[in-house]
């Protein structure tokens, strides 16, 4: 017999605790009036997702825009997980404090190439649910 579940709504505290347990996410942006998705390397600063990129790639056209932001984590065998999503205007971190503070060496991007430029996400909507076993 299979144990029932239950999809609930996450907080915004167990929110941000869980997009500090993943090294990857997804950005979800308008390119060319299509919807395109970049899995890309981030970290948080307080409550906002900081993307290190090239300034040369889509990552300028993303400027300034609306974005989606979404992180998760699925067990295949327990048919469990998580997923958290993000909305927020992304912008180019030009403040030379920020920089210092947000840059890692730790942390380094996963695709190859110079990643000099930084782009913040301030959330204007962060949700998240759970997909979990209800205890018995």
């Amino acid at each position: 017999m299979t144990a029932p579940v239950e999809m609930r709504e996450l907080s915004e505290v167990e929110c941000l605790d869980l997009l500090r347990t993943e090294p990857v996410g997804r950005l979800v942006f308008t390119e060319k009036a299509l919807p395109a998705i970049r899995p890309v390397n981030y970290v948080l600063d307080g409550r906002d997702v900081i993307i290190r990129t090239s300034a040369d790639s889509w990552a300028s056209r993303v400027a300034g825009n609306v974005v989606a932001f979404e992180v998760d984590h699925i067990d295949n065998t327990s048919h469990t997980g998580w997923s958290v999503v993000l909305l927020g205007t992304a912008t180019v971190i030009t403040d030379i404090d920020t920089l210092v503070r947000v840059t890692d060496f730790r942390d380094r991007p996963w695709a190859p190439g110079h990643r000099d430029q930084y782009l913040r996400i301030q959330p204007g909507q962060l949700t998240g649910r759970r997909l979990s076993f209800t205890p018995a």
